[in-house]
């Protein structure tokens, strides 16, 4: 089944796949890029250190607000808005009309929504990778792996899988480093092995707490 925005659903779980790529975005499956060196992780104190930097830096991102543009699985490019609170737990991307897609992450679960054709899709947050990104304060250590680490230039690629179910899929963030890190975005791929891919424009990170009704999951009639 192909839905009218280039999304594919070639089984009844295709909206699962989707909402695990979803607010997420990448164009083809992970790999690494020809020009960056992937290092072994652990395997230096630069790694120790770059990994510990990374760690500080999520975790002093309280409230993002962002445009953002998406590749998804089959290459279908989408833009937006995307809010995340991660003081809350709770994240927002509302996609630019004319797509029918709306996806709210609170209260534990993830809720994708396809108001034209009349789906909506809930699972477990943690049982997806974006569910890492909103934690409130993220180890990358413990029950998080850093399964591949990338610096070249200023670019750098962390790549993270939940230790106890890797099979989940991971969850790939993007920097780009100068006075200081700046996230930019994410790779999700998912257990199917799809990958999606966010890249986040125009940023700004604090400012006053977005509305409630932003993040209310109550969305399948919308």
């Amino acid at each position: 089944m192909k839905h009218p925005d280039g999304f594919h659903f070639p089984h009844p779980h295709g909206m699962r796949l989707l909402a695990l790529a979803l607010l997420l975005a990448g164009g083809t499956v992970l790999h690494p890029r020809p020009t960056m060196a992937q290092m072994v992780v652990g395997a230096s104190d630069q790694d120790h250190a770059l990994i510990k930097r990374i760690e500080d830096h999520l975790n002093t991102i309280t409230l993002l607000t962002a445009q953002f543009h998406q590749v998804a699985p089959d290459g279908k490019q989408s833009t937006g808005t995307a809010w995340l609170d991660r003081t809350n737990r709770r994240m927002r991307f509302q996609y630019d009309a004319p797509s029918p897609l709306l996806l709210v992450a609170n209260h534990d679960q993830v809720v994708f929504n396809d108001s034209q054709l009349g789906q909506t899709t809930t699972m477990p947050m943690d049982k997806t990778p974006i569910g890492l990104l909103l934690r409130p304060h993220l180890e990358l250590s413990g029950d998080v792996r850093v399964t591949a680490l990338m610096h070249e230039g200023p670019e750098i690629e962390i790549t993270l899988v939940r230790d106890e179910s890797p099979g989940d899929g991971s969850l790939t963030l993007l920097f780009h480093e100068g006075k200081t890190l700046l996230l930019r975005g994410w790779i999700v791929q998912d257990a199917q092995g799809a990958s999606t891919r966010v890249d986040l424009l125009h940023a700004t990170v604090g400012g006053p707490p977005p509305p409630d009704r932003l993040f209310d999951t109550d969305i399948g009639d919308r």
